[in-house]
């Protein structure tokens, strides 16, 4: 199962990159997101990507993995800053780590609730 969780990922991981090459004009519905719903939408990205990356069980520390992730998303802005079509966003960087922090918060609680349950 594990395995098939970690493909999900790095097969996520590809096609956000992929997606957030192409120019936000040939994307219809993201090209209509108002400036929150865009935060938003970021967010769920990256609480997606980082929970489920915590599900994965990489071996090593969660605060780590939560920087790997984050840097991911630096580097998705960093390539927009250079991109003709794209923009580089203070806001999207915030939006993205709030979805990796409430995506531990959730997964830490998960597992909080799970141990009790068990026991």
């Amino acid at each position: 199962m594990i395995i098939v969780l970690r493909g999900i990922f790095f097969i996520s991981l590809t096609l956000i990159f992929y997606l957030s090459l192409v120019p936000a004009s040939e994307m219809e519905f993201f090209n209509a997101l108002s400036f929150i719903e865009d935060k938003i939408s970021h967010g769920v990205i990256f609480f997606y990507i980082s929970i489920l990356g915590m599900f994965c069980d990489f071996k090593i520390k969660y605060c780590i993995f939560m920087a790997i992730i984050f840097s991911f998303g630096l580097t998705i802005e960093i390539v927009h800053y250079f991109h003709p079509f794209r923009y580089f966003e203070w806001a999207d960087l915030l939006a993205n780590f709030f979805g990796i922090i409430l995506a531990r918060a959730t997964y830490y609680s998960l597992q909080k609730n799970l141990k009790t349950l068990l026991n």
